[in-house]
């Protein structure tokens, strides 16, 4: 994968006292029932988003990665409200839309927007380029038709298309430039804030890196702020800022992208670190092997175990694991991490 330069050498972001919140999630969960017998009364609960809470700052890109079955995707479609939440409060630009109705949300969707895995999915296969990009800007009805002809021809040539491919249809492209045309749809309305649910998953290594730097492109363009959600680390690593650890519904790290990726700290982190292919000598293969591997399956968010819920799979779990439930907590400078190991009683 080629990543530009530039991108590498970008400035930590900035420290929380420094930057201005676009998006707070607090103490947020979405629990889905399970019906069950023959009057299909609900017998339990599938935990997918489990009390979460972080911040999410104007300019930056927060990366989400977990296994599947985390609550990545769950997370956020809850923070645009396209599935509501069951508790908790979520504030986007100052303003609580936890619990607002759709008439009143409809005026803030101009303002956040989301990239879809698979762009062949979520983009109508009987609409054109042009219907599908000019949607959005005919729902929000601010604009001329000839206004809106020429934001689609701006839109089109920013996200690297031509002119001339308005007029064909998603069927008549390959999946980068499918996906291209999905950001392009989401980005014509001129978003604050835009929520990637693995929106490289579906393409080819050398298409990834070409829509990689294509959105840092747009970023630095439109000042947007993104969440980007992933299972691939080394994509995270490249386009992130700051990244957040999911596991069974909840964050277990957070940190500046330097500093989680060079000095992990939960386990379950170090474990998934460990899983990206790295070409070494044969003098690193003594060492490789000692790297955390883990062991069994992502247990049923329908009945997660007590205290730690990594605590099946963890190699370093104790007594304590299996009682109290740890919270995130700042071990090093805006580097939180929920484990038993780093609080003071942790050999208890």
């Amino acid at each position: 994968m080629i990543i530009k330069d530039d991108q590498l050498q970008k400035e930590d972001v900035e420290t929380e006292h420094e930057s201005e919140v676009l998006v707070a999630v607090n103490q947020v969960k979405k629990y889905f029932p399970i019906k069950g017998g023959i009057m299909k009364r609900t017998v339990g609960q599938i935990k997918a988003v489990d009390d979460i809470s972080f911040k999410v700052f104007k300019g930056e890109t927060l990366g989400i990665v977990g296994e599947s079955g985390s609550g990545k995707s769950t997370l956020g479609r809850v923070m645009l409200r396209l599935i509501e939440p069951t508790d908790g409060q979520i504030i986007f630009n100052g303003a609580d839309i936890s619990y607002l109705r759709q008439r009143k949300i409809r005026p803030l969707r101009s303002d956040m927007q989301m990239v879809f895995q698979d762009p062949f999915a979520s983009l109508n296969s009987k609409m054109s380029v042009q219907e599908l990009i000019e949607e959005p800007l005919i729902v929000r009805g601010k604009l001329s038709k000839a206004a809106r002809k020429q934001a689609v021809i701006e839109m089109i040539q920013k996200v690297g298309l031509q002119t001339e491919d308005r007029q064909k249809y998603p069927h008549e492209f390959s999946g980068g430039q499918r996906q291209r045309i999905s950001i392009a749809r989401a980005l014509v309305l001129r978003p604050k804030f835009v929520i990637c649910d693995e929106p490289v998953s579906a393409l080819d290594v050398s298409i990834q890196a070409q829509v990689l730097n294509l959105m840092k492109d747009l970023q630095d363009e439109l000042g947007l702020t993104y969440l980007f959600i992933a299972h691939d680390l080394s994509v995270v690593k490249h386009i992130s800022d700051r990244v957040a650890v999911m596991y069974l519904g909840r964050i277990v790290e957070i940190a500046p992208k330097q500093s989680l990726y060079e000095h992990s700290l939960h386990p379950y982190t170090k474990a998934l670190l460990s899983s990206i292919p790295v070409i070494h000598s044969d003098t690193d293969t003594k060492k490789n092997r000692k790297k955390p591997v883990l062991s069994g399956d992502l247990p049923s968010p329908a009945n997660p175990p007590s205290g730690c819920t990594f605590r099946t799979r963890c190699p370093f779990a104790f007594k304590r694991c299996s009682i109290d439930r740890p919270e995130l907590i700042e071990i090093e400078k805006e580097h939180y991490v929920a484990c038993h190991l780093y609080t003071d009683d942790s050999s208890t």
